[in-house]
């Protein structure tokens, strides 16, 4: 019986690889939604390590940060819906803390459709 033992310790070992993994990917998600920095930087670990929920991440903070540049060159308005952006980018770091795949209100389809250079 000592040989499924080790089965089992292995199975046990591999469980932990994934779940650690999976910390990993969470983390970099997270970082994709700090700052430009954060995103240039997940955007190279996730090209060395391909992730769906990265990926997935990636557009949604690209698209928030593209959308958020957009509305402060519009005076007044743009920057009073700079506020909704905001609340919306936290919004979707917290899905990302969590590991879910939350798409943010109005633009979230979009991003994910025209930011599919992100893979």
């Amino acid at each position: 019986m000592p040989h499924a033992r080790n089965d089992y310790e292995e199975v046990l070992k591999n469980k932990v690889i994934l779940q650690a993994g999976d910390n990993i990917v969470i983390l970099v998600s997270v970082i994709s939604y700090l700052t430009l920095i954060g995103w240039l930087v997940a955007m190279v670990i996730n090209d060395k390590h391909q992730s769906s929920l990265v990926s997935f991440h990636l557009r949604q903070s690209l698209g928030l940060i593209i959308t958020g540049a957009i509305l402060a060159i519009i005076p007044l308005v743009g920057w009073v819906l700079n506020i909704a952006v905001v609340i919306i980018w936290f919004v979707a770091i917290f899905s990302a803390i969590q590991g879910q795949v939350y798409k943010v209100p109005l633009l979230g389809n979009f991003y994910q459709q025209h930011l599919d250079f992100i893979e």
